[in-house]
């Protein structure tokens, strides 16, 4: 038994009079999957006509088994003496194994029927986590103080899309989901996807996550093309695979962060702008001390600027005076200081003395009594400003 195409222009002619019976299917649209058609004795009998139209797969059941099915539109006589034709473009090879090893269990004996499949692709499958995921974020990355290495800001994020899908392999869906209802609609089956999917969906997000990625996770919106293309190299959907369904299109509409999430991003750059804004003062006050020491007669000024910033910094750079003074820590043959400037701290601090002023004439250090900085006969303090007795 099979089918054979009738020519063209057959359904305006007289051969349209010798069709015993004419089957056909109004359009599935985006919400039917699959539909029973027969005849009113459920008995499809020689000579019968079977419309299939454009977005349409029709399979011939008899008796519990596939005996023809087609994906090419056009009109077809039904021939029992006929083998199978199989004008099926892209599905051929599904078919033919349809044919050959397809039953279904249960049907009733004798049960002649059009199954007609929706081949179109089934649009505006929305998805949406329910919950924020984890995510790896590399566009903010942490710095490992003892390693230098970087590690990536963990977030939590909440995605929304949609999604597109088709049958793929109709033997698989008819065996596994739909069998032989007289309609089975996409509303049966798409809750059960939609959890799948974001199943899936969590599984590109840890790949795009990794170090070869390194996907920003403000970016995922703009990466359909990598999310397909890695769900589809890691097989995550097969689940929904195994159902004779595929995935078409995926498409992230909305990525948010998730309140603590905002806050860690908001707080790495924040820290990021003060080490910046550090850099920046830590070079202005070294700046400050050698243009002091470099002009005696504006040492008052400088170093009086030199403590107002210390202040303003609450005591940030107090501790980073010796490293932003070029001259700190420089001495001669005999261990002693080559240019006036912070050399040491504390009350215990030993005085050093024969320091070279810029004059060229030897001074005695001082302490300065505000905050113990050793200075070289300046009369006002290289760190605090604190005139000096």
């Amino acid at each position: 038994m099979g089918l054979i195409k009738a020519a063209v222009g057959a359904v305006g002619s007289t051969l349209h009079d010798q069709w015993k019976d004419y089957i056909r299917c109004e359009d599935l649209g985006q919400d039917v999957l699959m539909r029973r058609v027969s005849t009113p004795n459920g008995v499809i009998s020689k000579d019968s006509a079977i419309q299939v139209a454009p977005g349409q797969i029709a399979v011939i059941f008899d008796s519990g088994k596939i005996i023809d099915a087609t994906a090419e539109e056009g009109i077809y006589t039904f021939d029992q003496s006929t083998s199978p034709s199989f004008f099926a473009g892209q599905f051929g090879p599904v078919f033919k194994e349809m044919w050959t090893r397809f039953v279904y269990n249960g049907a009733t004996n004798k049960e002649q029927a059009v199954f007609y499949l929706n081949a179109k692709e089934i649009m505006d499958n929305k998805f949406g986590t329910p919950a924020p995921v984890p995510f790896q974020d590399w566009s903010h990355p942490i710095p490992n103080q003892m390693t230098g290495a970087m590690s990536p800001l963990r977030v939590e994020v909440k995605c929304f899309g949609k999604y597109t899908f088709k049958i793929e392999d109709p033997a698989v869906f008819m065996s596994k989901v739909a069998g032989t209802a007289d309609e089975f609609r996409k509303e049966s089956i798409v809750d059960q996807m939609r959890s799948e999917v974001i199943g899936s969906f969590q599984n590109v997000l840890n790949e795009l996550g990794n170090s070869e990625h390194k996907t920003p996770v403000l970016e995922l919106p703009s990466s359909t093309d990598e999310i397909k293309k890695v769900m589809d190299e890691k097989v995550f959907d097969q689940p929904i695979r195994d159902r004779g369904l595929s995935i078409v299109g995926f498409v992230v509409e909305s990525v948010t962060l998730d309140e603590e999430s905002e806050k860690k991003i908001d707080n790495y750059e924040l820290s990021s702008n003060s080490f910046m804004q550090q850099g920046t003062l830590v070079g202005a006050y070294a700046n400050a001390v050698q243009d002091a020491a470099n002009n005696a007669g504006g040492a008052m000024n400088g170093f009086m600027g030199v403590g107002m910033m210390n202040m303003a910094s609450g005591g940030v750079f107090g501790g980073a005076v010796q490293n932003a003074n070029p001259y700190a820590g420089a001495q001669n043959s005999q261990g002693q200081p080559l240019h006036p400037g912070v050399v040491a701290h504390g009350e215990n601090a030993e005085e050093l003395e024969g320091a070279a002023a810029p004059s060229g004439e030897a001074k005695p250090m001082a302490f300065c009594p505000n905050c113990g900085t050793k200075n070289n006969g300046m009369n006002f303090c290289a760190n605090c400003g604190h005139k000096l007795k």
